[in-house]
């Protein structure tokens, strides 16, 4: 779901403008325990349930039992409290929701699972689509644990529109030409708007979504659910999420598998560039498959159908097709459209018949598209909040730039690497976290996690949303770092590729072996 990416790296301040917080915290991916010394009294310590010492702010968190009750065929939900503060544990706390499905077999111990986004709930992956998220031989071994991390679906949530709020942030379209000051001023009072809404029915967890503080928490439940060290399964940002766990605490790194990796040192910038450059090539691979079939809706090379793909959104950008349902279809959801189904192959035949409506004038295929996208029902509702999450969890995530910087020349890179997508890459619009009411101040920098146990990184070679050099870099970033990959199509592998990946990733948790070389799948 990564289509902005993420950050990582230190945060030293956070300020909600809109209801007068300031906290002050210093938490630094230095791959040991933050030394709060310095800030608060050190309390005694004392043992939780797993021999750990603890502090006796943070022992009533750790030491939790957790109440399990039946939720469904084979699963069982649960909630935990942490923190709404790491760094101050008595200002409050949030809630976490879970779901388990117990081990079939010979139980190792809990494996915790993460879909991505930021803002996709792991609660419902492993409720809905279990076997989706992992394999039958990790069911076996394992408790498969999903979990909603803080600010996401079940667990304490960020909360800003209701639908119709939702449906007018999205899909209403700027007045003006596409980039003009008109253009890019209504843009930017969209996403200052949609900020404010969030600060006003949040409150203060707005400031505390940010990717240090769930990784603290994923400390916490692998120690409530009772292992000593964390088994972890981390799709698309779940990498980003595992990575700055195994930074924090790699002493207590046990089988981490972090699929479909984010490179933690990209700058914003770089990110946006090459999300652009991974949706326009994979939009190449789907139409020189189009293209060999004989009901694909362009004709010629690569290039003309390219050529056409642009020539559609230029259209609609000048002038909006109108869905059934009143919505308008302009290029930005047109663009939406073809990035929600260039995620898979297995979603290409979408992707021909929303291009065949489009050329007739019908705009409900691509409203059906970034509906699916967007986690938008049928009737209007909305299924989740990821959408609100992955914009909170991302502003603080993201160092603020250092001044407006040149947004046009690299919007200009941009359209000059893909340029029938980078037009419409939305990095031109002035707005952005700036103008997000909580005020992160974060750092991109490598994550090294010295001393932890090995880590596989499976990076695929036509990942559209986290290219395959992203895997390769964190690889040689952490210092225990296996790199895996799968020569393909589609974002993430394990359990929707080949055997060679599932094969390396389930003798890794199950034996603890990785492989002596990159097996390249």
């Amino acid at each position: 779901m990564i289509r902005n990416g993420t950050a990582g790296g230190a945060r030293a301040r956070r300020r909600i403008g809109a209801v007068g917080i300031v906290a002050a915290v210093a938490l630094l991916l230095s791959g040991c325990f933050p030394d709060l010394g310095g800030l608060f009294p050190k309390p005694e310590a004392t043992s939780t349930p797993t021999g750990e010492q603890v502090s006796a702010e943070l022992q009533p968190f750790y030491s939790q039992i957790l109440g399990w009750k039946a939720c469904g065929e084979k699963l069982e939900c649960s909630t935990a409290k942490a923190p709404l503060d790491w760094d101050d544990p008595s200002a409050g706390e949030i809630e976490l929701a879970l779901v388990r499905h117990r081990a079939t077999g010979d139980r190792i111990g809990s494996l915790l699972v993460n879909p991505g986004g930021p803002g996709a709930s792991g609660v419902d992956l492993i409720a809905d689509s279990l076997d989706f998220a992992v394999g039958q031989p990790l069911q076996e071994r394992f408790d498969v644990v999903g979990f909603d991390p803080r600010g996401v679906g079940k667990s304490s949530s960020v909360v800003c529109y209701d639908a119709a709020g939702m449906d007018e942030a999205l899909f209403t379209i700027p007045p003006g030409k596409r980039g003009s000051a008109e253009w890019i001023a209504a843009s930017s009072k969209n996403f200052e708007d949609f900020g404010a809404a969030c600060a006003e029915n949040t409150g203060e967890l707005l400031g505390y979504v940010d990717t240090v503080s769930a990784a603290r928490d994923l400390d916490l439940l692998r120690a409530v659910l009772g292992d000593t060290k964390l088994n972890y399964l981390g799709y698309s940002y779940g990498t980003f999420l595992g990575a700055t766990f195994a930074g924090l605490y790699p002493e207590k790194v046990g089988r981490l598998v972090l699929d479909g990796a984010i490179d933690p040192a990209a700058s914003e910038f770089e990110v946006s560039k090459a999300q652009a450059i991974g949706f326009e090539q994979a939009l190449r691979a789907y139409m020189a498959d189009c293209q060999s079939s004989a009901d694909c809706p362009f004709s010629g090379d690569v290039d003309a159908g390219m050529a056409e793909v642009g020539a559609l959104a230029a259209s609609l950008d000048a002038s909006p097709l109108r869905g059934s349902d009143g919505r308008l279809v302009g290029a930005d959801t047109y663009l939406t459209a073809i990035i929600a189904a260039l995620y898979s192959p297995d979603s290409w035949s979408y992707l021909s018949q929303m291009f065949d409506s489009v050329m007739l004038g019908d705009a409900d295929m691509a409203l059906t598209l970034a509906d699916f996208y967007y986690g938008r029902n049928p009737d209007g509702t909305y299924n989740d909040n990821s959408t609100e999450a992955f914009r909170a969890i991302n502003c603080l995530d993201y160092p603020l730039r250092d001044g407006a910087g040149d947004l046009q020349a690299e919007a200009a890179e941009i359209i000059a690497a893909a340029p029938v997508i980078g037009p419409y890459w939305g990095y031109d619009t002035g707005g952005g976290c700036e103008l997000w009411p909580v005020q992160g101040d974060a750092t991109r920098e490598q994550i090294h996690a010295e001393g932890a146990a090995p880590i596989l990184v499976i990076g695929t070679t036509g990942d559209p949303a986290t290219p395959y050099d992203w895997a390769v870099s964190l690889a040689e970033q952490l210092d225990s770092g296996v790199l895996v990959s799968y020569e393909g199509e589609g974002h993430t592998a394990y359990n929707k590729s080949n055997a060679c990946v599932n094969d390396a990733v389930e003798q890794y948790f199950i034996d603890g072996t990785v492989p002596a070389s990159d097996p390249k799948c």
